[in-house]
């Protein structure tokens, strides 16, 4: 285990935090700190064809080593940590046989990591848990995928006993800010399907995920002196309060679970003169995703109507840009891709916990891209913030998952599940068909 710890613990004291505000690729040059020493260690291994472009994306190959014909495999993670909490100088601290108590991340601070608040910490007792010092995040997310996709192709590099076809592996920048699957190459990558190396909790297997949207508000304003501003003054920041007020209630993300989605504002900033607003939208159901997004126009242009005659034009300014999209309707077309890693979970012993993530994934968008990418847990718990941390053996069991997703891959017959795939397919799409007449 402690080869994994020094290789996490190598990556996440790199600092990689991306910036949505940056308009390159990556879209902070840190990025390729990390980037460059992970070309150096794929290539250490013994993987072939390692490549990385202008824009940090991350290439690699481990060659078959069967004679017979398997279809080539991809695993994938993100190098970048998020914007929403600080990633430098992370300082990581190792928690041996772990007593199901509170621990002290940071005692001038008095920041505790308690069971009593993060009950999932009771699942890892005994174990060797991998913590912030609170003052930063860890970065398991997605570091973690990382180390146990390097330390998989190591060990099936060492044990050539292990039967398997080509394996593609793939890391990539800015997946935090929505922007992993904006230049990477699926052609070039060139593999039958992939995993996502980017779940939390151990056994967790996700192939739907939220319809994702990001809008971006400006209100304006009209200052005249307070003294004076009866029937005058138009407050911009008041105006994008109502709004937010206009919004349904109990509909966001702390209120919510499952497959409920939800409004959620990430950030404002105003004065008298202009706010500015951004907001998320997500669902995972389509038709309710078209919904919210109507809903907010329909608030903006209540909001016009009401100021038209005092203000002269629209006071409101509102801009809805897609994301991503559920990749449910690109995976269950060939579901045996899922089967195969719930299988390889199931005879480690591992409870596969399959579920809708609340989020998404550089997969969603790959899947949508012609790469179906279902995603396989990592291990860690309470991302982007100062109370993340990772059992180690979460990250082995990870690591376990690949060998034998790799493994099985080599000596299933494919061809049963591709027919019974496509037959599936073709029901939903005269389905879809039947439904569109």
């Amino acid at each position: 285990m402690q080869h994994i710890i020094d290789r996490f613990v190598s990556y996440v004291t790199i600092d990689t935090e991306s910036d949505p505000n940056s308009d390159t690729t990556p879209s902070t040059k840190k990025q390729f700190d990390l980037a460059n020493n992970l070309v150096k260690e794929l290539k250490a291994i013994g993987l072939k064809e390692v490549t990385i472009d202008k824009h940090g994306y991350i290439m690699a190959t481990l060659p078959s080593n069967v004679e017979h014909e398997v279809p080539t495999i991809g695993f994938i993670s993100h190098f970048d940590t998020t914007p929403d909490f600080t990633g430098k100088d992370v300082k990581p601290q190792i928690i041996p046989n772990y007593d199901g108590g509170d621990i002290v991340l940071n005692k001038e601070q008095n920041i505790i990591l308690s069971p009593n608040y993060f009950k999932d910490l009771l699942l890892y007792k005994g174990q060797t848990l991998i913590t912030t010092n609170g003052l930063t995040l860890l970065g398991a997310d997605d570091k973690a995928g990382i180390t146990e996709i390097v330390t998989a192709m190591e060990y099936l590099v060492q044990n050539p006993q292990i039967k398997h076809g080509k394996i593609r592996v793939g890391f990539t920048p800015d997946e935090e800010i929505g922007r992993g699957a904006d230049l990477f190459d699926v052609e070039k990558f060139g593999a039958d399907w992939a995993y996502t190396m980017d779940g939390s909790q151990i056994g967790e297997l996700e192939y739907e995920n939220f319809n994702a949207a990001g809008v971006k508000i400006t209100f304006k304003g009209k200052s005249v002196h307070p003294g004076y501003a009866k029937g005058k003054m138009i407050n911009s920041m008041l105006i994008a309060n109502d709004f937010i007020n206009e919004l349904p209630k109990g509909e966001t993300p702390q209120e919510t679970k499952g497959y409920e989605g939800f409004f959620h504002v990430t950030g404002i900033s105003g004065s008298i003169e202009e706010t500015k607003l951004d907001l998320i939208i997500r669902d995972h159901d389509m038709k309710k995703f078209r919904k919210r997004k109507e809903l907010v126009h329909d608030i903006t242009k209540k909001f016009n109507k009401k100021f038209k005659k005092q203000f002269g034009e629209d006071i409101v300014i509102t801009t809805i840009k897609d994301q991503y999209y559920n990749m449910k309707e690109k995976v269950e077309p060939v579901m045996f891709i899922v089967d195969l890693a719930e299988k390889a979970m199931k005879s480690l012993d591992i409870k596969p916990l399959i579920k809708p993530i609340r989020g998404g994934t550089d997969g969603c968008r790959l899947s949508y891209m012609g790469l179906p990418c279902p995603n396989i847990f990592a291990g860690g718990h309470n991302f982007h913030g100062k109370y993340e941390y990772v059992p180690v053996e979460s990250m082995q069991k990870a690591i376990d998952v690949i060998i034998k997703i790799a493994e099985l891959t080599a000596t299933t017959d494919f061809s049963k599940s591709n027919k019974k795939d496509k037959k599936t397919r073709g029901k939903a799409e005269r389905s879809g068909a039947k439904k569109k007449k």
